[in-house]
């Protein structure tokens, strides 16, 4: 997929919304966690009910890595069906990888190649050659960890060298990696979003991941304030507030009703731009 046809779905649903899929078999409604496939059938309805309002959505490899060769099939399963069923949706593999040289690329061709995905997180901290090998896939994205929403962000990212923060630093060096200009997104989180006006000053023009609405406490208007460009540039994703909005027999109606809840609002904010 490319940039512009990511924006295009964005003007089309009104929406800027990424649906993240943490398929968690505790969290599961029972009658799904004692079926058969219960991880692939889980996704496969929330992907269903919450289509007409995402444009993204992002699987948490964890949540079935956790699972052994079982989990991995529900992923396979999972990317298959969204790229065969809802081909306009951009995809995400939130890996968070982050190595070196030819480990790099072959996490790439796991991820590009094998199971097909649009992007995939990476980490920033083994620097450019860690990052540039996903970079290199030129039909792909990458998604760098920037400022992330967690309470263990102010151990590094905060750091400052030189009246520069650690954060800015990882933006402003990875602008000049091969590819970067054409290919790369950065995560920003949530309850971060106040900072977005200084990242923005770094990378005006780049997609941002932003996780961390919903049940993370993050504010959508907060981020949409503070994040939007002309194009939009951002993906606003919601995992729990959705997926677990309800643990019953209603979880596909009660994710369907969440999901367009935040894609009204984000229609109010593009609206208010003047991105259609």
């Amino acid at each position: 997929m490319t940039q512009s046809q990511l924006i295009a779905q964005i003007k089309k649903k009104q929406s800027f919304l990424c649906v993240g899929l943490d398929a968690d078999l505790d969290k599961l409604p029972r009658h799904i966690a004692e079926g058969p496939e219960p991880l692939f059938h889980f996704c496969r309805k929330i992907i269903d009910a919450t289509a007409p309002f995402a444009v993204a959505y992002k699987p948490n490899i964890a949540f079935f890595e956790a699972y052994g060769i079982e989990g991995w099939q529900a992923l396979e399963k999972t990317i298959s069906y969204l790229n065969t069923n809802y081909p306009e949706v951009f995809t995400i593999a939130d890996a968070k990888r982050g190595d070196i040289g030819n480990t790099a690329t072959r996490y790439a061709k796991a991820f590009f190649e094998q199971l097909a995905f649009d992007a995939i997180t990476v980490a920033p901290y083994m620097g450019k050659d860690s990052v540039e090998p996903f970079l290199a896939f030129e039909n792909n994205y990458t998604i760098l960890l920037a400022l992330t929403s967690n309470q263990g962000a102010e151990d590094f990212q905060y750091h400052t060298q030189d009246g520069e923060r650690l954060f800015e630093t990882v933006l402003q060096r990875s602008q000049s990696w091969s590819g970067a200009k054409e290919r790369l997104f950065y995560v920003v989180g949530a309850t971060q979003a106040e900072a977005l006006t200084d990242i923005r000053k770094q990378v005006p023009n780049a997609f941002l991941l932003v996780p961390g609405v919903g049940a993370q406490g993050g504010s959508l208007d907060a981020v949409a304030h503070y994040g939007l460009n002309d194009q939009c540039g951002l993906l606003v994703n919601s995992s729990r507030g959705i997926i677990y909005a309800s643990q019953g027999e209603d979880f596909e109606s009660a994710a369907k009703d969440a999901a367009e809840e935040l894609q009204l609002q984000m229609k109010k904010w593009l609206t208010k731009k003047g991105i259609f």
